[in-house]
C-alpha cells in the first residue's frame, strides 16, 4: 500500500479567449495551491475537463504542472486515454516527468464487464513504473468495479494499490472492509464528506481547488487528533461544497469561477459545450463563499 495522504486538489483547465489552454492561468493555479500548503496536486481528472482535451493537450498539462510543482509536493496524474496502449504511454510520460502516482479512468464503454475492466486495468498496471490508482465513479462516468472486483484486481496486480472513489463515507467504510485494507483510499466529490471519509478510512481527498485552503486546514486538524475543530471548520464550508457539487458540469461552471475569483482572474473562458452561470447561481456561490478571500 502506498504512503500518499492529505489534500490533493484537482486542477481546473483554464482556457484563453481563443479556446486554447492558458499557460499563465495554469501556472497561477499551481502556485496558489502550493501556497495553501496542499499535500499534493492532481491533474487530468473530470474537473480538468479531460473529456474536452486532446491527447496533445493532456500531455501539455502534465508537462506544465510537473514543471511548476518542481518536486515540491507529489503529483497525481489521472489518465483517460481510451485504450491500453494510450494509457500505457501516458503512464510512462507521467513517470518520466516525475509524477508520484497515476490514476486510471475506465475506457468509454458503458457496457464493459467487470472482468473486462479488471483485464484493462491490469494490462496498464503491469507495465507502469509508478503506483497505480483507479478512479471508481460510476455516478459520473457510467461504469465501475465492485468491492470484490477491486480485491481481485489487487491480488492479481499488486501495483494497483490506490483507489480514487466518488461516494459517501458509508461506501468508503465498506470498501475498506471488503478489500482488507489493501488500498490507499482517496475520496472525491469535492470533499463533501471530508471528515467522515477520513473517519471511514480515507487517507486523503481529491477535491476541487476552490476551497482547498480550508480543506487543508481541516485535514491537518483531523490528523493532529483535533476532530472537534475539524468538524467545526468543515461545517463552515459544507453549504458551499454542496452547492458546487450539484453535478460535474455545475462544478465546472461555478467552482472554476470561484477559483478564478480567488486567483484574481478577470474572466473565465469556457470550452464549449459548457453550462453558463446564472445571476441567481452566482448569488448563491458568492453568499456561501463570502468569507473566502484571495488565495
Amino acid at each position: 500500500m502506498s504512503n500518499f495522504s492529505g489534500i490533493y486538489p484537482m486542477l481546473y483547465a483554464f482556457f484563453d479567449g481563443q479556446g486554447e489552454l492558458d499557460r499563465g492561468a495554469m501556472r497561477a493555479q499551481v502556485k496558489a495551491t502550493l501556497a495553501q500548503g496542499v499535500h499534493g496536486i492532481a491533474v487530468g481528472g473530470l474537473a480538468t475537463e479531460t473529456n474536452k482535451l486532446s491527447t496533445t493537450e493532456r500531455r501539455s498539462l502534465m508537462e506544465w504542472v510537473a514543471e511548476d510543482i518542481d518536486g515540491q509536493v507529489p503529483l497525481s496524474v489521472t489518465i483517460a486515454e481510451s485504450n491500453v496502449a494510450g494509457q500505457t504511454a501516458m503512464a510512462k510520460l507521467a513517470a518520466d516527468l516525475g509524477a508520484a502516482w497515476v490514476v486510471l479512468q475506465p475506457p468509454p464503454v458503458r457496457g464493459a464487464t467487470e472482468a473486462g475492466l479488471i483485464e484493462f486495468y491490469g494490462a496498464v498496471a503491469d507495465s507502469a513504473a509508478l503506483p497505480v490508482g483507479i478512479q471508481n465513479a460510476p455516478e459520473y462516468i457510467g461504469i465501475g468495479v465492485s468491492n470484490a472486483g477491486f480485491a481481485t484486481l489487487n491480488k492479481r496486480h499488486p501495483n494497483v494499490s490506490i483507489l480514487k472513489v466518488e461516494g459517501p463515507a458509508t461506501y468508503i467504510d465498506a470498501l475498506r472492509e471488503d478489500t482488507g485494507g489493501a488500498f490507499t483510499l482517496f475520496n472525491g466529490r469535492n470533499g463533501m464528506e471530508l471528515v467522515d471519509s477520513l473517519r471511514a478510512g480515507c487517507h486523503g481527498m481529491i477535491p476541487g481547488v476552490d476551497a482547498c485552503d480550508r480543506q487543508v486546514a481541516i485535514y491537518n486538524h483531523f490528523a493532529a487528533g483535533n476532530e472537534a475543530e475539524a468538524d467545526r471548520a468543515f461545517a463552515e464550508i459544507l453549504p458551499l461544497l454542496s452547492f458546487l457539487m450539484g453535478s460535474i458540469d455545475h462544478l465546472l461552471c461555478y467552482g472554476k469561477r470561484l477559483t478564478a475569483r480567488r486567483l484574481d482572474m478577470s474572466e473565465v473562458h469556457d470550452r464549449v459545450p459548457a453550462i453558463q452561470p446564472t445571476p441567481f447561481g452566482l448569488e448563491v456561490m458568492n453568499r456561501w463563499s463570502k468569507d473566502l478571500g484571495d488565495f
